[in-house]
């Protein structure tokens, strides 16, 4: 990989920031913000003037309006949230919105990952309508489940979708969708992940409660409460962290830190998570994984229950119950992508095509979308993996490799590839007839080819600078000026994610002073260096799980490298200390102005 240092910015473009540090200035610049009033709106988020009408998303008032009927005359409600790390958050929202009003006549529900599938289905529905559930609200699904809906409409529920996914051309007939994506739907932000959409509605509810003259028995702005589950799905959805998702992510976060949900708070005791500085990264890398494992290996409502505990003793036993089954996880996981990447290597050897496209009937689709994405970043090119679920159906997972939109490339196949498809960008989910499934690997890989050969890549947003080996350092610094006020005015750009990536800085031509392999399985990598006595004596760059770089295998204390790193505080302990993060290490010659 080459580098390629971010330009520094003319003097007139400067002068747009006003007063603002020269660092924050080209991090904002680069990041699409020109001038000092649209700095100010990033920098300080504020809750009551980005926040946006719900009542502008399409159908959100006929929405609200129809829960409300429901919740004023007594009738059972089902909330049927996706079994994921977006969904099972709503769900939670959900309940505690409901209870908080005072509303018991609803159920949870949240399908089996493997028997059911993704997405509202038949034998769901016919199950709630045996137990009086005459209004179905979906939450992160249904937007794709024409036949689902219509079965709920023959048996007589109707049916509302939330959701943020790809519509398809026919829609289902609900009775209201609320999906930004939605092509006649005006609401500005249209990245809103599938909780921040039922969070929308929830707001709508209220407003529309108000103006009816039968406002709803919660506090004013007591809704804010849930942003700790808003904020716990936008980042990690992977939605781009901009315009309201960056206020969800924000605000998310601060509530977080101070959330009394006794689940997540054990949890993060378990995890030694100082709950007072938690970041989007420790959501990311170790609290999301954990609630999608819970789906992932059978048990979606577990995660559920962890996040709506009420009492220690449920709390307790839900994080260690989602620790283990997380573990067990990745060990299932690890497993699979070797056989995926020895299966590949027999088929193809070092020419890959264009596509992976892999499957098996033994493989557990719940599984797939991790796989698919590990092998997605490490070959560099999407990658499609597919098995059976419980009703023996072919299902499987996308991802994109950050350049290519899935969802465009498995509706540029020919008719009759899928049986069913959906997701967004980066991401997808598929069924397969099983005649299509020989072909699914020959049709992905012409839609792909041809796309190329017409210049149109399937990404609707790429770049030039997104089709090369290239990737880029907001600025070049010295190990003495990694300091606490640096890491202050850095982190005013957080919360850190798709679409606003951790800023990564260039240190060049630094001696290593110490190495130090540490972990239960010595395969994290510590690197220590040396700076003046003024700017605080050593300093380290870790390395998570990077004894496997090959250069990592080659450093040795004494030797001068070129790092790339990221700048990251650790509570670990309850001791703070100002670090960097490994992201590579190079000789100069990569690294070019």
């Amino acid at each position: 990989m080459n580098y390629q240092i971010k330009r520094a910015l003319t003097p007139r473009e400067r002068d747009r920031f006003g007063a603002l540090p020269d660092l924050t200035a080209q991090l904002l610049f680069h990041r699409g913000i020109v001038d000092a009033a649209s700095a100010q709106e990033f920098l300080v988020p504020d809750y009551e003037r980005q926040n946006l009408d719900p009542l502008r998303l399409k159908d959100a008032s006929r929405a609200a309006d129809r829960i409300l009927q429901a919740i004023l005359a007594g009738e059972k409600v089902a909330i049927y949230a996706d079994y994921d790390a977006d969904g099972i958050p709503g769900a939670a929202m959900f309940h505690d919105f409901f209870g908080r009003i005072g509303f018991s006549n609803f159920v949870i529900y949240i399908p089996h990952r493997h028997d059911e599938g993704f997405g509202l289905n038949k034998a769901a529905v016919e199950s709630l309508a045996a137990e009086g559930v005459r209004l179905i609200v979906t939450l992160d699904c249904g937007v794709s489940d024409v036949a689902a809906v219509a079965h709920a409409n023959a048996l007589g529920l109707q049916v509302i979708i939330t959701d943020h996914h790809e519509p398809p051309p026919v829609p289902p007939p609900a009775l209201a969708i609320v999906d930004p994506k939605q092509s006649d739907c005006s609401y500005p932000d249209k990245n809103l992940c599938g909780t921040g959409v039922a969070f929308k509605l929830i707001q709508a509810l209220i407003s529309r409660a108000a103006t009816a003259g039968k406002p709803l028995p919660l506090k004013t702005g007591h809704e804010k409460w849930l942003l700790d589950l808003v904020g716990l799905a936008t980042l990690s959805d992977m939605v781009p962290l901009v315009g309201e998702n960056r206020l969800f992510g924000h605000y998310g976060l601060t509530v977080l830190r101070k959330s009394p949900r006794k689940g997540l708070r054990r949890l993060f005791e378990r995890l030694r998570l100082d709950q007072a500085h938690l970041s989007e990264d420790d959501l990311a890398f170790m609290v999301t994984p954990r609630v999608n494992a819970a789906s992932r290996m059978g048990v979606p409502r577990d995660a559920f229950d962890l996040l709506v505990a009420g009492d220690d003793a449920t709390a307790l036993a839900r994080a260690e119950h989602l620790d283990r089954v997380n573990d067990e996880r990745k060990g299932v996981v690890a497993a699979l992508v070797k056989e995926i990447k020895h299966t590949l290597h027999e088929r193809h050897g070092e020419q890959l095509p264009a596509v992976l496209v892999l499957g098996n009937p033994s493989w557990r689709p719940s599984l797939l979308g991790l796989a698919a994405n590990a092998c997605a970043e490490e070959f560099d090119r999407p990658a499609f993996f597919w098995g059976r679920d419980g009703d023996n159906v072919i299902k499987g997972s996308c991802r994109s490799e950050g350049r290519t939109h899935v969802v465009e490339l498995m509706r540029a196949a020919p008719a009759g590839t899928f049986m069913q498809f959906g997701g967004h960008k980066h991401s997808g989910g598929f069924s397969v007839d099983n005649g299509a499934i020989h072909y699914l690997e020959q049709r992905l890989n012409e839609a792909a080819v041809a796309s190329a050969a017409r210049k149109s890549p399937l990404e609707s947003n790429a770049t030039a600078s997104d089709q090369t080996d290239e990737a880029s350092i907001d600025a070049e610094l010295r190990l003495d000026d990694v300091t606490a006020k640096l890491y202050d005015e850095v982190s005013r750009l957080a919360p850190f994610g798709v679409g606003n990536p951790k800023p990564i800085f260039l240190f060049r031509n630094i001696p290593i002073a110490e190495i130090r392999v540490f972990g239960k399985g010595r395969e994290h990598v510590e690197l220590v260096f040396t700076r003046t006595a003024g700017a605080g004596g050593r300093l380290s760059a870790i390395a998570f799980f990077g004894v496997g770089n090959a250069w990592a295998k080659e450093l040795s204390v004494g030797q001068r490298i070129d790092l790339i790193a990221s700048l990251e505080k650790s509570f670990f302990r309850g001791r703070p200390e100002l670090r960097l993060r490994v992201i590579d290490v190079l000789n100069s010659a990569h690294a070019k102005n």
